[in-house]
């Protein structure tokens, strides 16, 4: 089974935003979801002659636990200054950290006008055709009801029929599954399959609901037809008020089973989650093929081409297109999606190189090729996905600074901006920061892989002037909660400098 157990509370988040995760490698997207909640109350100010003494006295307490932290102030290059360095060149595992390097990557290279295009075609306008072809350019947006939509668009055109329905699944070459993942998280939705026919996150979505103390907790499929393909095995159970809450869903490895474990207490809110579908390409067609098949055009035959392009000369029938990127920015960035950050990659690595064979390599190296003119230093981070996911990913706590500082720079600045989570308002950091100084004033990226904890953002001092800041942990014999409290607290002391 997937080492996850996502801890859930009142609030409802998305697929991809869990809570603690007490076992080995797990979700990069965590967010603890029920954190004590702090007093507000801003302390002494911190001069900046003492922000050194005061952030070592919590870097050097927590035993068992790597750092890199660098502080500086935020500006053009030239003016910075560094306020706090502690082995700030040191490269640690990022957590999803590494979706700030995507993500700027993807604004300065795409542009914020950008939106990916689901096309279908035919070998010609006539109602009966010999080829219906479907073209994915991994759009991680894509559901089953848009599906609906294109075969709706295309019974308006007076299509009726088609021989061979063709999902053209060559739009990122390489594999769909990066080969750096962890076998069990690959089973889970956040660990799902990306490709370029992707649709529900390539997740078998389901959302659960707690029943009475003792029965198991009640499972609604998002997608019912799901439950043609797959069964589910459900040892779930609800639980009293004064019990813990975590949740895992993953799909059997050799089977089409779906298993759900964990609890949620009685009374709460019903919480979402996915399994990893088996069959990238053949679960977006099979969608396709139903809604074909409901909006009263037969098809033949179905199959799904990896390889051979679209041959010239079919006609263009049907567009759908994503949302603009800035929209699939706060997704990825917010809400920590790991499926939205892989796509995001592959695209950059698609745009910057056409003809890769391998779209996660092509986009690796296209995040260097656009970042480096910025002022963020290569050596400084090995990326080998784009979510963070992957425990081999590297970079140290500068290169993080230099990307944050160099997006204040670019004419998108604020879209960048805007797809951070607020401290105490939004995404990740929702249910983080309340009731503090820094709420409403940190816009930062959360991390948390099995043995990381990392965030990375903008700080905007009352008494002082705009900091960046970047704080990766890499860490053992601890517990994760310890370390993000110290995270924590090296952020509230940030937010107390003033000028003296």
């Amino acid at each position: 089974m997937p080492k996850l157990a996502i801890a859930v509370s009142s609030l409802v988040f998305s697929i991809v935003s869990v809570g603690t995760i007490p076992s080995a490698h797990a979700q990069t997207v965590v967010v603890p979801i029920s954190t004590p909640q702090q007093t507000q109350s801003s302390g002494a100010g911190v001069c900046p002659a003492d922000l050194t003494n005061t952030l070592n006295q919590i870097v050097t307490r927590t035993a068992g636990v790597r750092w890199g932290v660098l502080v500086q102030t935020q500006g053009v290059s030239g003016s910075r200054r560094n306020l706090y360095a502690w082995n700030p060149r040191i490269q640690l595992s990022p957590a999803s950290n590494n979706k700030i390097f995507t993500t700027a990557a993807a604004l300065q290279r795409l542009g914020a006008s950008y939106k990916m295009r689901t096309v279908v075609t035919g070998n010609s306008t006539g109602s009966s055709l010999s080829t219906l072809r479907i073209l994915g350019q991994g759009d991680p947006s894509l559901k089953t009801s848009h599906m609906t939509v294109l075969a709706q668009r295309l019974s308006q055109r007076g299509i009726r029929q088609a021989a061979l329905l063709v999902g053209d699944d060559t739009y990122f070459r390489g594999a769909a599954i990066n080969p750096n993942w962890d076998v069990d998280d690959t089973l889970a939705g956040y660990g799902a399959p990306v490709n370029s026919l992707m649709i529900n996150q390539n997740g078998i979505g389901v959302t659960l609901f707690p029943q009475r103390v003792g029965q198991p907790l009640r499972v609604q499929w998002d997608d019912p037809s799901d439950a043609q393909d797959y069964r589910l095995n459900n040892r779930s159970v609800t639980v009293s008020t004064s019990q813990g809450e975590s949740i895992d869903v993953y799909r059997d490895r050799n089977a089409r089973v779906v298993n759900i474990e964990g609890q949620l207490r009685v009374g709460s809110a019903s919480e979402p989650a996915a399994a990893a579908i088996n069959n990238p390409g053949n679960y977006l067609v099979q969608k396709f093929r139903n809604a074909l098949t409901a909006a009263g055009i037969m098809v033949n035959q179905a199959t799904v081409v990896k390889n051979t392009p679209a041959p010239a000369g079919e006609v263009e029938l049907a567009v759908l297109e994503s949302p603009p990127l800035p929209i699939l920015l706060n997704e990825t960035n917010q809400e920590s999606n790991n499926i939205y950050a892989e796509a995001l990659l592959k695209t950059v690595g698609k745009v910057q190189t056409p003809n890769n064979l391998d779209a996660t390599a092509a986009g690796v190296a296209g995040v260097k090729t656009i970042l480096t003119p910025l002022g963020v230093d290569p050596s400084q981070y090995t990326m080998v996905d784009g979510s963070g996911l992957a425990s081999n990913n590297r970079a140290s706590a500068e290169s993080l600074v230099q990307t944050l500082q160099a997006m204040t720079l670019i004419p998108d600045a604020a879209i960048f901006r805007a797809s951070l989570p607020v401290a105490g308002v939004s995404g990740t950091l929702k249910s983080r920061f309340r009731n503090t100084i820094a709420q409403g004033l940190v816009q930062a990226k959360t991390g948390t892989i099995s043995g990381v904890v990392s965030l990375s953002g903008y700080a905007a001092p009352p008494g002082y002037s705009p900091v960046v800041f970047s704080i990766l942990t890499n860490f053992s014999g601890v517990s994760a909660s310890t370390v993000r409290s110290a995270v924590d607290e090296m952020v509230l002391v940030l937010m107390r400098l003033r000028q003296c």
